[in-house]
């Protein structure tokens, strides 16, 4: 038997191979191998058995294992509690995404320096120390606690948290660290899923909650190995778009939660303020009433709000009619336009089409196509939807209006926030009691709406 067991990765995919080989049959790219070892002399199971080196853990039933009663740990902003299940789980490993500049490092930061008492090292491989105090001194010194630690090799990082022993890791970010055991520069394959795997050891073996930071593809995925995803036990995307003010984190895994929350933050010049009420800045107050403005009840993941949309119909005079959805679905949008042309009978083919939520948020919600009909209806006739008036169904090819996910609680936030009325689909479940003193409205089918949406403003 060999010393050693050597295997050789692509440093761009991470394709294992057993000998080199000059192009990557995965990926494609020239010279990428890179020589790995995997097992050195005496780490075989052969080995262990005739040393009789047997491990510590045995196997167990599943009624037989303690349950413990993990204590979560509170990081001071209520919308990552929200989206972690309640708090911070010891030993956990968090690994953040998102786009350059959607504020991933402001979060971090703020994360770190909030008023929770937790001693945090906060390690930057991007960043001096002087760029990070700038940033501290804006968004406010909380936590005395926090201490800065400008590093990128692995070894300095995991010597200086066994030396400091914090209650939180923040790493920023996992591209920018790199270990000596693997001759590749950082931000390869191969360093990525080095590093994170220690991480990940370090975290399970001191019981340290870790935070890393994740850079992104041009796609919108995780930069690195999917087994980065794998390795971590949540998974958080942070969106938005830099032209607005408002940031959504989503879970996207997580071990010790629901994946189907959602935490809404607002940057400001002091950083990243928590968002308990999205209804409220979602929604737009005028002076008089306006038309192509319709308030949709919507859901992202498992949590309620209420959202402006806003559409403008106008007769098309380029002969090719335009269509621009802004955080919407433009193929779903030109779908309803085919139903309220079909259905109906609204000449849409002659028509430029404009539709806008407001805020900036980007919904794939499909209980938002009786708001979106409604909006396209208001602006086409110039006539302004009733006031107090929410909506929430999905409407079918046939122009059936089909009952959106969790309509109960989309009922129970419009009356939370005093709308007078809510049209829902006539087939969603019957509810008992509807608190707020809301009025449901059922319909079955598109051509009911207007019926229901104009008929004050008609009389």
């Amino acid at each position: 038997m060999a010393d050693t067991k050597k295997a050789y990765v692509c440093s761009e995919c991470g394709y294992d191979a057993p000998k080199w080989l000059g192009k990557c049959p995965s990926c494609g790219a020239w010279n990428t191998f890179k020589e790995l070892v995997v097992a050195k002399k005496g780490n075989s199971v052969a080995s262990a058995v005739t040393t009789n080196i047997l491990p510590k853990a045995k196997p167990q039933r599943v009624r037989d294992i303690k349950s413990g009663d993990t204590q979560r740990i509170d990081v001071g902003e209520s919308e990552v509690n929200r989206v972690l299940g309640g708090g911070l789980v010891p030993g956990s490993v968090i690994l953040l995404g998102g786009e350059p500049g959607v504020g991933k490092s402001t979060l971090a930061l703020q994360l770190a320096l909030s008023k929770n008492g937790l001693r945090t090292l906060y390690v930057s491989g991007e960043e001096s120390a002087e760029q990070i105090k700038m940033r501290a001194e804006r968004i406010g010194i909380k936590n005395e606690e926090c201490v800065i630690y400008t590093e990128t090799l692995l070894e300095n990082i995991i010597a200086q948290c066994e030396e400091i022993k914090p209650d939180v890791v923040v790493v920023d970010s996992i591209q920018t660290i790199y270990t000596d055991l693997v001759d590749t520069s950082a931000g390869s394959v191969t360093q990525i899923r080095e590093c994170a795997a220690t991480l990940l050891k370090y975290a399970k073996g001191s019981g340290t909650p870790l935070f890393i930071i994740g850079h992104i593809t041009k796609e919108g995925a995780i930069a690195g190995p999917k087994v980065l995803e794998h390795i971590v036990d949540v998974v958080l995307q942070f969106e938005g778009d830099n032209n607005n003010s408002y940031r959504i984190l989503r879970g996207i895994k997580n071990r010790f939660g629901a994946t189907h929350e959602i935490g809404v933050f607002e940057m400001l010049q002091g950083g990243l303020r928590s968002v308990e009420n999205p209804s409220e800045i979602l929604l737009s107050h005028y002076d008089e009433p306006l038309s192509g403005v319709a308030v949709a009840a919507t859901v992202d993941g498992i949590r309620p709000y209420l959202l402006e949309v806003q559409a403008l119909v106008s007769q098309a005079v380029y002969g090719t009619p335009q269509r621009n959805a802004t955080g919407y679905d433009s193929r779903r949008m030109n779908m309803l336009l085919a139903i309220l042309e079909k259905r109906i009978g609204l000449k849409m083919f002659q028509k430029d089409v404009f539709l806008n939520f407001a805020g900036g948020f980007k919904v794939q919600d499909t209980g938002l196509d009786l708001s979106v009909a409604a909006a396209i209806l208001s602006s086409y006739f110039d006539r302004p939807i009733n006031d107090g008036v929410a909506l929430a169904g999905e409407i079918g090819l046939s122009g059936e209006v089909r009952p959106a996910p969790r309509t109960e609680q989309r009922i129970a936030e419009a009356g939370r926030l005093g709308f007078k009325r809510i049209i829902i689909s006539n087939y969603a479940p019957k509810t008992e009691k509807v608190k707020g003193g809301i009025e449901v409205v059922r319909i079955s089918s598109l051509t009911e709406l207007a019926r229901h949406i104009f008929a004050e403003r008609l009389d």
